[in-house]
């Protein structure tokens, strides 16, 4: 088999199983949320939301940019692993320590005296995904996506059953935070199951001497873009409250469940992918320009739909309690249907090795973003999320701009690539929006809208002879997994 169809197969199972692995987990998730959702309040989520930007820092600590770094060396040692490997538990291991004692400033910040042992808990989740960097690096260099998969499903299962089990007892917030906290354990030890690299007590680090000047730079930059996922987040429930905050904890769950199946089959493997095509541009433009049809295929239908039907979704599943969170729901979902792309953009630049590049961007949109929440906060919390994916689908065109010259790909490819996909969507909204206008019956609302949309934008892909249907459908039909 030649290199290039071994690529392409590899590619194609990678996507396979991104794609069942997100799409199992985000169903799974979707049970085990509607069910919780039903018995807790906006309340619990908000708590839990106040502590997301700590799991989010703590989270690009241990990993330190060197699941990249690994993903784009040609030959790696196992002394480049086993170093990765102590180095993210021991920091994990102080991180909670710290945290640990500064549990009382974070309750103190927020007015929440119940954030302190929430927190204590919560954090403990570090520890075991310092244990998991190694091994994720591992299995996502050598693209054993199916491997991931099963991990995450099964720590899907154990983690959702319990918290429902925690939630029906009277856990509330606590139950949440042992639940996230499970479904990181289980998920590094099933890693640990699937992966044929085993750590070793030889602690040598010089090896991250020579991934650290890549690396480096990705540290920054992720925390840099954690603090521009959770400023929202910070802000409601500093000067907010903890309902509002869940509110919007809620919508942004939702949106980024579906998000999630489109974004996780890109991100499993488009990095590695690029990485193996870095000796030849025009092979690096095609796969690119693929992958772009593949995802506008895929979310742009998926987050249009999600906002077509928010309102008869949440009042339907979650109960009218929850009815505050369709805006924020509707409104994210717009910048979801282009953030597959923004992963496009910085997984080339990571495999071209610009790290640079990639901080100044995350800078730059993070700072726009910050000085224009700040300024709207008074307003109230939609004029800042409005705010939030406004920057966000703005800072594309400087993706494009540093990562598309490194393959000569011009941004009317990439229009062009998108517009058919975004036409058939803005069709398929149409039909259904109309033949449902004067429809009072939520529930009849709600089926015919999501049977109407779906029916129609496949049919429409079908009759236009779209080749992302046909090859996704004779894939399925002819998989080797």
């Amino acid at each position: 088999m030649s290199s290039t169809a071994s690529l392409k197969d590899k590619a194609a199972k990678g996507l396979f199983w991104g794609g069942l692995s997100n799409s199992v987990q985000q169903l799974l998730g979707a049970v085990f949320g509607l069910i919780t959702a039903r018995i807790l309040n906006a309340e619990d989520y908000g708590l839990i939301g106040m502590l997301a930007i700590f799991n989010g820092i703590v989270t690009i600590l241990q990993e330190s940019g060197f699941t990249s770094a690994l993903a784009n060396r040609q030959e790696i040692k196992h002394e480049d692993y086993n170093a990765v490997f102590w180095f993210s538990t021991l920091t994990s291991v102080v991180a909670y320590v710290v945290l640990f004692f500064c549990a009382p400033l974070i309750a103190f910040f927020y007015r929440k005296p119940d954030l302190i042992p929430l927190s204590r808990i919560l954090f403990l989740g570090f520890v075991f995904g310092g244990m998991g960097v190694s091994l994720n690096a591992y299995l996502y260099k050598t693209l054993k996506a199916k491997e991931r998969g099963i991990s995450d499903i099964v720590a899907m299962i154990i983690s959702g059953t319990l918290g429902v089990i925690l939630a029906l007892n009277g856990f509330a917030a606590i139950g949440l935070a042992i639940q996230t906290v499970t479904y990181v354990g289980v998920s590094v030890f099933f890693r640990f199951y699937y992966s044929s690299w085993r750590p070793t007590f030889h602690f040598n680090f010089s090896p991250l001497s020579e991934m650290f000047g890549f690396s480096s730079k990705l540290i920054l930059t992720n925390f840099i873009f954690q603090v521009n996922n959770n400023m929202l987040s910070v802000i409601m429930g500093r000067f907010y409250n903890a309902n509002q905050l869940g509110f919007y904890t809620q919508g942004q769950k939702w949106m980024g469940m579906a998000n999630q199946v489109v974004n996780g089959m890109i991100s499993y493997i488009a990095q590695p992918v690029f990485v193996e095509a870095t000796d030849n541009k025009e092979r690096q433009r095609y796969i690119f320009r693929k992958m772009v049809r593949f995802g506008a295929f895929f979310a742009l239908p998926a987050m249009a739909g999600l906002a077509l039907i928010a309102k008869e979704f949440i009042w339907i599943f979650l109960g009218e309690k929850w009815m505050p969170s369709i805006p924020y729901l509707q409104l994210l979902c717009i910048w979801g249907g282009g953030s597959y792309l923004c992963i496009l953009y910085t997984s080339l630049l990571m495999a071209h090795g610009k790290s640079a590049a990639y901080l100044w961007g995350t800078v730059l949109t993070g700072v726009v973003q910050l000085l224009f929440i700040w300024s709207v906060y008074p307003l109230g919390t939609y004029c800042m999320v409005i705010g939030f994916v406004a920057v966000s689908c703005l800072s594309l065109l400087y993706w494009h701009k540093v990562a598309g010259q490194l393959i000569l790909l011009s941004i009317w490819q990439v229009l062009k690539d998108i517009a058919p996909y975004l036409a058939i969507t803005g069709t398929s909204v149409l039909i259904a929006w109309f033949v449902t206008l004067f429809t009072t019956d939520r529930y009849i609302s709600f089926f015919v809208k999501f049977f109407l949309y779906v029916g129609s934008y496949l049919l429409i892909a079908k009759f236009l002879d779209s080749t992302i249907l046909k090859e996704s459908l004779s894939f399925i039909k002819n998989r080797r997994i």
